[in-house]
């Protein structure tokens, strides 16, 4: 399967890393959360090549996650900002960051601590249940797959288990 094949798939995770999947599109957002909008200071701050940002960016506008802005004319140059779309990422940079300060860390702690502005203490957010308010983890919740997600997956494990009496994993199994 070819990278552009994997928006295909009946997954929310799948679709997103066609839209979100590479290390330049993550820190480019990552920038855009932290007030960063021109091309220039985006290239200089992720230590990608402009080649890389400029790609990185047309995908990120023509997917909806930021938006173009003139700032000059003659010639015309652009800040690039998040749209609503692009703002709603923000819990998952906290998730990644949260992650990465946990089992990552150099040693010398998170470099980009949280403070909450309404209580004033560092944080670490975490996913929380919509309806009774307790964090979501690993060990308590389950997978409820859509009759669309398992046929999609059924079928992409035909190949593999056309030699085999049983499969190796069965439709409730996260990707």
């Amino acid at each position: 399967m070819r990278w552009d094949d994997v928006s295909d798939q009946k997954c929310s995770v799948a679709r997103s890393l066609a839209l979100l999947g590479d290390r330049w599109t993550m820190l480019l957002i990552r920038e855009a959360f932290l007030g960063t909008r021109r091309f220039d200071e985006l290239q200089a701050l992720t230590g990608a090549s402009p080649q890389v940002v400029a790609s990185r960016l047309a995908r990120l506008v023509e997917g909806g996650i930021m938006r173009k802005v003139p700032y000059q004319q003659r010639p015309t140059r652009y800040e690039y900002r998040l749209t609503e779309m692009g703002r709603e990422l923000q819990p998952v940079l906290f998730t990644l960051m949260t992650w990465g300060d946990k089992w990552l860390d150099d040693g010398q702690g998170p470099p980009n601590p949280l403070r909450h502005t309404e209580c004033g203490a560092i944080t670490r957010p975490q996913l929380t249940c919509d309806e009774c308010g307790e964090p979501v983890l690993a060990g308590n919740v389950m997978n409820e797959p859509s009759e669309r997600w398992a046929r999609q997956r059924r079928e992409m494990l035909a190949g593999v288990h056309a030699d085999h009496a049983e499969p190796a994993m069965d439709d409730r199994v996260a990707s």
